[in-house]
């Protein structure tokens, strides 16, 4: 796979396009590795001249201020500051609504301040632009649900870009009850993925599956690894594993055209 590191495009004199922000977990956690790579795929594809910041990437900061230590994040925001404004980034695409919203909303107050996107946004913007096309191939007629993740969606308000590639796929988009605005989180922001849930009558994650069964789908489709790995324990709660995948949108869309 082709995937430069900013310090070989510097070497070469050449500034990347976007820089994509891989994120804790699309670089280290086995399943959302798989995202990175599907959305790199893509973006081979679409020719887009991209680069990552490799070992010089650290976590964004997001688990440190959502758990309540503003000391820890901002020395990471500070550090990957620094390193961005060095290679004098513009614009930053990533795969993780997280880091997304990290990077776009809280680093403009302590000296970063870049265009950042979320990977459907600029999917959707590689549509539209006639350098990336969809075709349904092998989804074609399934029925697909869409999770909206709560940083991409109530936070953000990025709710269309994500629907749009899906119905490129040919596939019956079908909502939940609970969706857009009014969707449930999966159970695993505020820094809460890295902790046992407390104790209650269900966990929320199950709670938010239910609501994807209800209609009845072949795919549940994400946009957040963190929402990946809730739904998908959520779907093995469920026993509906034999029915229901979980993929994230660049899944999707790599799969389908068979990148």
């Amino acid at each position: 796979m082709n995937v430069p590191t900013m310090a070989e495009m510097m070497a070469q004199g050449k500034q990347p396009e976007v820089l994509f922000w891989v994120g804790c977990a699309g670089s280290f956690d086995d399943r959302a590795k798989k995202i990175t790579k599907a959305f790199v795929k893509i973006l081979n594809k679409a020719n887009v001249e991209f680069a990552v910041l490799g070992t010089e990437e650290s976590c964004s900061g997001d688990p440190a201020k959502r758990a309540g230590n503003e000391f820890l994040f901002q020395m990471q925001a500070m550090t990957n500051i620094e390193v961005l404004n060095a290679y004098e980034i513009k614009k930053i695409v990533t795969a993780c609504p997280h880091c997304f919203n990290t990077l776009k909303n809280e680093y403009p107050q302590l000296g970063g301040t870049y265009e950042v996107v979320h990977h459907t946004e600029l999917l959707k913007s590689l549509l539209d632009d006639g350098r990336l096309s969809i075709e349904g191939g092998k989804f074609k007629g399934k029925k697909i649900t869409f999770h909206d993740p709560c940083y991409l969606g109530r936070a953000n308000e990025v709710y269309e870009a994500p629907r749009e590639l899906i119905q490129k796929l040919d596939v019956e988009l079908v909502e939940m009850k609970r969706c857009k605005s009014n969707g449930l989180c999966c159970g695993a922001g505020g820094a809460q993925m890295f902790k046992e849930p407390e104790k209650g009558d269900k966990d929320i994650n199950v709670e938010r599956t239910e609501d994807a069964i209800k209609v009845s789908p072949n795919i549940i489709a994400t946009g957040c690894p963190f929402c990946n790995t809730m739904i998908t324990d959520g779907v093995k709660a469920t026993n509906k594993e034999e029915e229901i995948e979980v993929l994230d949108i660049a899944e999707l869309i790599a799969n389908a055209e068979d990148l």
